[in-house]
């Protein structure tokens, strides 16, 4: 009773006109620009931190990064129907059957199918994130610091072997986060680390900095690179006699409330899982619907439960990646990790200890989902003509903006010079990533959970007088770390048990990147 208690104090803040505000404001610029192609929420919340340095208010900033997240989801959904190029790798199963649906004039039956499964799938996580947050919390006080080295090696490792095409680009790719994380001062030791000499990076490179030069100047840079292969046509919402007269049929609606219901099934405890994210159980509910399904043959040709499924398994997903971000400290996506850089600008580290000593917050960011799920409704299937003018917006100025916004807000933020050609830096070496096909969330969560890693492996040791064994003694530490080696192992398991059946071994391995 007392979880309902606390929501309904976070509604009583969500609901002042200050913060429905922000909420608006975040829904209606993340929807901005996930129609955008190529960019998704990552971006967009990379792009809006340097702006949280002029705010005091850590609650208003937060409800709007969440409009922002759920926002960027649902306008991926529109780029992925109507041109046929996902905004994030998310949304890349709901472009499969969405095109194919808006090609034979059904564009606003895949749209309505994916706002309302969005909406089904946003309130149902959201209800369990209130119900299973504070529960988990208070289990994850009884974590030690070997049990904490242990779980944030396993997210950085889930991740890394689920997201991308080749597991050893994704480790080099943690590498390159995990050097970027010890760069600046031992706060044990005092000792400069890979500082060469130089006094600015003393302090270590600003999370900021590299968030901006990988999402926001790195990806553009490889969007714009890859201009002229997009598709430029938009396929209208209406082609052909009737389609106009109604969003969804009354057959439509019985082919796509059982998808929505498997799909939320399937994000929520996938998104809370540390090899988290979208990915999987979007790519996992579309697999599914397929194969149950009594329209199998249209697969392919614009089956509209290909829609309903995947995009009801995205949204649910985000409310899952709240739960270890906001209970443990360990975000399991790159939007998550962005979002826990905004919670260090505030001084305010996710964890046990987040619900005791910002209550006002969590529930007022909890409480702010349910909101944010009706105002996408009430405002994304009535402006939907403004979202197709937005695709319409010439791709040169678009990403000439957002470098431009990206290099004012670096040195908005830090006041440097330097700092801007270091973010400008790691920018182009984000768009050489993206080029050979190295995947970016592991360079995010090897930066932000790499210090967090080594001081707890230093403090176990520590505790327990340098023995060794104190990572395998607990029977919760070991069996985190047998979960990383089975986290290697699960992109080889098809390989695996073909060669136990005696069948030739398929030389692709299990992966669930975007497809370019």
């Amino acid at each position: 009773m007392n979880v309902f208690g606390d929501l309904l104090s976070g509604f009583g803040t969500v609901l002042t006109p200050e913060y429905l505000l922000y909420a608006a404001i975040g829904v209606t610029l993340g929807t901005f620009v996930g129609v955008l192609p190529g960019i998704g929420p990552a971006l967009t919340i990379a792009l809006l931190l340097p702006v949280t340095f002029s705010l005091d208010d850590p609650i208003g900033t937060f409800i709007m990064f969440a409009g922002i997240y759920y926002g960027a989801m649902y306008g991926g959904s529109t780029t992925s129907i109507l041109l046929n190029t996902p905004g994030e790798s998310a949304s890349v199963a709901t472009a499969i059957e969405g095109y194919q649906m808006a090609r034979r004039g059904r564009a606003k039956a895949a749209l309505a199918t994916a706002a309302i499964g969005s909406f089904v799938a946003g309130t149902i996580s959201t209800l369990l994130l209130s119900l299973f947050a504070q529960p988990v919390a208070k289990l994850a006080t009884t974590f030690r610091a070997a049990d904490y080295f242990a779980l944030a090696l396993l997210a950085m490792v889930a991740v890394t072997a689920l997201v991308g095409r080749s597991l050893v680009r994704g480790l080099l790719s943690l590498i390159f986060g995990l050097f970027l994380g010890v760069i600046g001062i031992d706060g044990l030791t005092g000792q400069a680390r890979f500082t060469f000499g130089t006094m600015e990076l003393l302090e270590g490179i600003d999370v900021v900095v590299v968030i901006v030069g990988l999402f926001a100047i790195g990806e553009t840079l490889f969007v714009a690179s890859r201009m002229h292969h997009l598709p430029e046509h938009v396929t209208p919402l209406e082609s052909g006699a009737g389609n106009h007269k109604s969003w969804m049929s009354r057959d439509d609606w019985r082919r796509s409330w059982a998808p929505w219901l498997r799909g939320t099934a399937v994000g929520f405890p996938f998104g809370a899982l540390p090899s988290g994210g979208a990915d999987v159980p979007t790519f996992l509910s579309y697999t599914y619907e397929k194969h149950r399904s009594k329209n199998r043959e249209q697969f392919g040709k614009g089956a509209i439960e290909g829609v309903a499924g995947p995009e009801a398994a995205n949204n649910a997903a985000f409310s899952g990646v709240l739960v270890p971000l906001l209970t443990l400290g360990i975000p399991t996506s790159a939007t998550a990790a962005v979002m826990l850089a905004a919670f260090q600008i505030f001084n305010l580290q996710p964890g046990p200890q987040l619900f005791d000593n910002s209550p006002e917050l969590v529930w007022a960011l909890i409480a702010s989902l349910y909101v944010g799920n009706v105002l996408l409704l009430a405002l994304n299937l009535p402006l939907i003509r403004v979202w197709v003018k937005v695709l319409q917006i010439p791709r040169p100025i678009l990403y000439a903006g957002i470098l431009v916004f990206a290099t004012l807000g670096v040195y908005a933020s830090t006041g440097s010079v330097n700092q801007v050609f270091i973010a400008y830096g790691i920018g182009v070496i984000g768009f050489g990533m993206r080029h050979f096909d190295f995947p970016i969330a592991p360079v995010i969560l090897g930066l932000i959970l790499g210090p967090m890693m080594e001081l707890q492996f230093r403090r176990a040791l520590v505790l327990s007088n340098g023995d060794l064994t104190v990572f395998v003694s607990r029977p919760l530490t070991a069996i985190l770390l047998a979960l990383v080696v089975v986290a290697l192992l699960v992109p080889y398991l098809p390989r695996i048990v073909a060669r136990l059946r005696g069948r030739p071994a398929e030389s692709k391995r299990l992966t669930f990147a975007e497809d370019d």
